[in-house]
């Protein structure tokens, strides 16, 4: 059963500036390189340095409902990982944690990627649960994980 959508009122950029995360002119610098080349705009923030990846995933579980799961001390399970092969994880920035029957919880960078979660229910044939977790995180859990297995 997919989870429930919240309609988004505020984005990522007003979120972390009424928090006081970010100034004005940051978000106005982040906005302008994202116009210019493309991405999003939390990994832009994070990249010049304004936020922490930890900061734009509290923002993203404050504005969309996913739950933040740190992946630093977590174990994931074996047979999670073998059902999403490595360079997927690695494409999508995610790493499935669990399966328990139908369903498989995955942790993600970016829980709004519609296309990826569609791909991780067809390869698994699981529905999908997320939780959000930064793209360090995410890559060294890969790392760890797929090395386990020797892939």
């Amino acid at each position: 059963m997919p989870q429930p959508r919240r309609v988004i009122t505020k984005t990522i950029g007003q979120l972390l500036l009424e928090k006081g995360v970010i100034k004005q002119a940051q978000l106005d610098e982040a906005l302008k390189i994202q116009k210019e080349k493309g991405g999003l705009l939390g990994q832009i923030l994070a990249g010049l340095g304004h936020v922490t990846e930890e900061q734009i995933a509290q923002a993203i579980t404050v504005q969309y409902g996913f739950p933040y799961l740190p992946l630093s001390n977590y174990e994931m399970d074996e047979n999670a990982t073998k059902l999403v092969p490595e360079n997927v994880a690695r494409q999508y920035c995610l790493i499935p944690i669990d399966k328990i029957g139908n369903t498989i919880t995955i942790a993600m960078a970016d829980p709004l990627n519609t296309q990826a979660i569609e791909d991780i229910e067809l390869l698994t044939s699981s529905s999908v649960q997320i939780f959000v977790s930064t793209a360090t995180d995410i890559k060294q859990a890969i790392d760890k994980s797929y090395k386990k297995q020797g892939a």
